[in-house]
């Protein structure tokens, strides 16, 4: 029974964790992102633990990196 737990429902979030984890390290400024509160926008600086993004014409805007929820159109940040 613990093992059929896990494997549905254990593995799949850790899995998930670590491609998430992995793609936040390979952000690069240029790369398109969409925020877990649905902003889109273009890295413009990289710290620690934050992102610096450009979401407009002279509006720039600083993030945490966790905050990231995907890449838009699928941009690999190259």
């Amino acid at each position: 029974m613990v093992l059929i737990f896990y494997f549905l429902l254990i593995a799949p979030v850790r899995k998930r964790q670590k491609k998430h984890d992995e793609m936040i390290a390979n952000l690069k400024n240029g790369a398109r992102i969409i925020t877990n509160g649905g902003v889109f926008g273009t890295v413009v600086g990289i710290q620690d633990d934050r992102l610096r993004i450009k979401i407009a014409d002279q509006v720039k805007i600083e993030i945490t990196k966790q905050s990231v929820a995907s890449l838009a159109d699928g941009d690999s940040g190259s």
